[in-house]
């Protein structure tokens, strides 16, 4: 018997998650001590059904929303931000609303931090180890807000090129650009940029 295309999806995705130290188990035969990273497929909340539910240690921290392979995966992250508010009760999680949503099909995945200062879908090669996630639940401040945040920068021995262009680079951190570039003449101070 053939398989439709979000089943082959999903079987693709399981060989994700097991490869990223994932146990993935049916929401009718729950063990969440099973393994330290569990994702429960089709649990029950106040706003739909995601597709997996990611535990750690126990505790919800992220959904996953499975699509056929060519689906586009655009949209589908309005559906993963509505799942996460909607944490069934009695169920223990690391943040409320669940900080982190992945949406895949199986070829291509894309990843939301909800803890950032400006969630936004970033296309991931793989799924997040278990522990990985567990470290940036419980850090105080997420890799976006701390590049918003450098520490005044030391100018003492730096030419007027270098000074412009490692503020323009921390600038472009600030603003969450995904590419940055320094572009300089030979001789112009790039090998030495603190």
């Amino acid at each position: 018997m053939a398989l439709d295309p979000e089943q082959l999806a999903r079987q693709n995705i399981d060989a994700m998650l097991a490869a990223s130290g994932w146990a993935v188990q049916h929401k009718g035969a729950v063990n969440l001590s099973a393994q330290r990273g569990v994702a429960v497929e089709e649990m029950s909340f106040k706003t739909g059904e995601p597709d997996y539910t990611l535990f750690v240690d126990g505790k919800a921290l992220g959904t996953l929303e499975a699509k056929p392979e060519g689906h586009t995966l655009a949209g589908v992250e309005e559906q993963s931000a509505k799942y996460v508010a909607g944490v069934p009760f009695g169920i223990p999680y690391w943040h409320s609303p669940l900080p982190f949503c992945y949406e895949s099909t199986g070829k291509e995945t894309f990843f939301t931090n909800r803890l950032d200062p400006e969630p936004r879908g970033r296309r991931v090669f793989s799924f997040h180890r278990p522990e990985t996630l567990l470290e940036w639940v419980q850090q105080e401040k997420q890799l976006a807000q701390k590049l918003r945040e450098f520490p005044p920068l030391i100018i003492t021995n730096l030419w007027l090129a270098q000074i412009k262009a490692i503020t323009n680079l921390e600038t472009s951190f600030a603003e969450g650009l995904l590419r940055a570039l320094i572009q300089m003449a030979t001789g112009s101070g790039k090998t030495f940029m603190p």
